[in-house]
C-alpha cells in the first residue's frame, strides 16, 4: 500500500469517525431534551411552541429548554452528514480527483443554499 492509498484509508476511517460522533452527540443532546422535558414537565415555550430561529435555539439551549434542545439535536443530526461532505471535498483534493473534488463541492453549495432558502421561506 502506497503512502496516497494509505493516507484516502485514513481519511475514510476519520469520515467514518465523525459521522459515528455527530450521532452519539445528536442522540445524547436530544435525550437530554427529553429528560429535561420529562422533569420540567413543559417545553419551556408559551403554548408548547418550537423555536423557530436558530437564534431562540441557541439560547432556549443555553435556558435548558427542552423544546429547544431536543432543536438542538435535530440540528446537530442534520449538520453532521453536511460535515462529512465538507471533509469528502477535502479527501478528493488530496487524492488529485479533481471532477469528484468539484461534484461534491457543488452538491455542498446546493446544500448550503438550501438551509439558507429553508431558513429565509419560513
Amino acid at each position: 500500500m502506497n503512502d496516497k492509498q494509505k493516507e484516502m484509508q485514513d481519511v475514510e476511517l476519520v469520515i467514518g469517525k465523525i459521522l459515528r460522533i455527530g450521532v452519539i452527540i445528536a442522540a445524547v443532546v436530544m435525550a437530554l431534551g427529553v429528560l429535561l422535558l420529562l422533569v420540567q414537565g413543559n417545553s419551556g415555550y408559551a403554548d408548547n411552541n418550537m423555536p423557530a430561529t436558530l437564534s431562540e435555539v441557541f439560547m432556549g439551549s443555553f435556558a435548558l429548554k427542552p423544546y429547544a434542545v431536543m432543536a438542538l439535536g435535530i440540528l446537530l443530526l442534520i449538520l453532521t452528514p453536511v460535515l462529512r461532505v465538507v471533509i469528502s471535498i477535502y479527501a478528493f483534493f488530496k487524492e488529485s480527483d479533481y471532477l469528484y473534488m468539484w461534484i461534491t463541492t457543488i452538491v455542498f453549495v446546493i446544500l448550503i443554499i438550501s438551509m439558507i432558502v429553508g431558513y429565509l421561506g419560513k
